[in-house]
């Protein structure tokens, strides 16, 4: 039993060090011998149970969102989950004229960016969706020219107003609050979606030990073997 297992976080550590830079390999190096904890599920939708050999068996369904329909920074009307389909998604808030949460806010995106190799590209996709109406597609090319030129890996997005709050709210499960009705409301927090559409994920983003996790997660979803319902 025992050598199965360091078999297993040998071959772990061979696929986070091909897929990730040295420091996250050696955290990983480090830990693979202890409990591999794979990001939870959140939201659960409902439980079933039955009754298997004389013992109770539960199982729980958890909320798959629903696909939202947005216009990037290249001009391009996208559905999260019909252009993205089988992608991890990183989803945050944000609007283009936001004094000072938002560049903290995106500057940690893009550490988290440049941490994956280019070779990687299918392995997660960057979601930025503005709050405000007013962020045009030639605001947001300006806005993600400062952090990126991988504008196909990292979308800036914009759309109708309601939709996106109504996403943010009853998708994400996100607590948006505004002092006035007229204030852009944004959530600094980060979300992680697997591939399934179901949130296995939500970090501070201007937490920086918060959102060193992000890199972790991604990664430990990508290796992670479950079969799909």
């Amino acid at each position: 039993m025992l050598s199965k297992r360091k078999s297993k976080g040998f071959l772990i550590g061979i696929a986070v060090a091909i897929l990730l830079p040295l420091s996250f390999f050696l955290y990983y190096n480090e830990s693979v011998s202890n409990a591999i904890k794979i990001p939870k599920h959140f939201r659960p939708v409902a439980v079933d149970s039955q009754e298997v050999k004389g013992k109770m068996q539960y199982d729980t369904t958890y909320h798959k969102l629903n696909g939202i329909k947005l216009v990037n920074q290249l001009g391009q009307e996208v559905d999260l989950n019909k252009d993205l389909k089988g992608k991890i998604l990183l989803i945050n808030f944000f609007f283009t004229r936001c004094p000072s949460v938002c560049p903290q806010l995106t500057n940690h995106i893009e550490v988290v960016l440049k941490s994956f190799d280019k070779k990687n590209t299918d392995i997660v996709q960057f979601v930025s969706i503005s709050v405000d109406p007013m962020d045009s597609v030639p605001a947001l090319r300006a806005y993600a020219d400062r952090y990126t030129t991988q504008h196909d890996r990292w979308w800036f997005l914009t759309g109708n107003k309601d939709s996106i709050y109504n996403y943010a709210k009853n998708e994400l499960g996100l607590k948006l609050e505004a002092e006035t009705p007229d204030d852009f409301i944004h959530s600094q927090q980060v979300v992680l979606v697997d591939s399934f559409r179901n949130i296995r994920g939500y970090y501070d983003g201007l937490d920086v030990n918060s959102i060193s996790k992000v890199g972790d997660d991604i990664i430990l979803l990508k290796l992670e073997k479950r079969k799909k319902k």
